[in-house]
């Protein structure tokens, strides 16, 4: 019988794990499976993220409401699958996005997400901004999330790329108090910059 893993310093972080073994562990600390591979995320996040993702979280939830499509903000697992009905020991990758709409219900089940979300939100921490802008950017064009956004909240900007022929295409950066968020698969789905960014 293994020995129950109640502390991150009982796993190699050398070795690769599966969402099987992810669902074993006993320890409060947040973690993210890449391709197998353990990524800590970081402690909680500075009060400034937060403050911007609950903004986006608000305009982004109540435009969903009105739809089929769910809205779910961290902590919140999307297990990445390469193909339907694999099995627990099969999955790599399970992460936490800040912010993931859904609109393939089926796609749900009592543990998060199997499969790509439509649009993924990834608000942005100096310590994972590398992860966010290369693991994660290569990660969610590799599954085919239809629609990525990059949310700095030190540099009050927002980048969106959108998925065209399995790359992302840059849709447009936002960087100025007055100009509208508008999402490109989304279109209806527009609020003001200054609802994100107090100025």
């Amino acid at each position: 019988m293994k020995p129950k893993i109640t502390d991150i310093s009982q796993l190699d972080l050398s070795k690769t794990y599966t969402y099987a073994d992810y669902l074993t562990w006993q320890f409060n600390e947040r973690l993210e499976l890449i391709k197998g591979w353990i990524y800590k995320m970081s402690p909680a996040p500075r009060r400034l993220h937060q403050e911007v993702e609950g903004n986006i979280y608000l305009e982004v939830g109540s435009y969903f409401k009105k739809t089929k499509c769910k809205t779910y903000q961290s902590p919140f697992d999307v297990r990445l699958i390469k193909n339907k009905g694999q099995s627990d020991k099969k999955i790599t990758t399970v992460v936490q996005p800040d912010i993931c709409v859904i609109c393939d219900l089926n796609k749900l089940d009592d543990r998060g997400c199997v499969g790509a979300p439509d649009l993924i939100i990834e608000v942005l921490s100096p310590s994972t901004m590398k992860k966010d802008y290369y693991e994660k950017f290569n990660l969610y064009q590799e599954n085919g999330v239809r629609e990525y956004w990059l949310v700095n909240p030190e540099g009050r900007s927002l980048q969106i790329f959108y998925l065209e022929n399995d790359e992302y295409q840059e849709y447009e950066t936002l960087e100025e108090k007055d100009e509208i968020i508008t999402s490109k698969i989304f279109p209806e789905l527009n609020f003001p910059m200054t609802s994100v960014f107090e100025y």
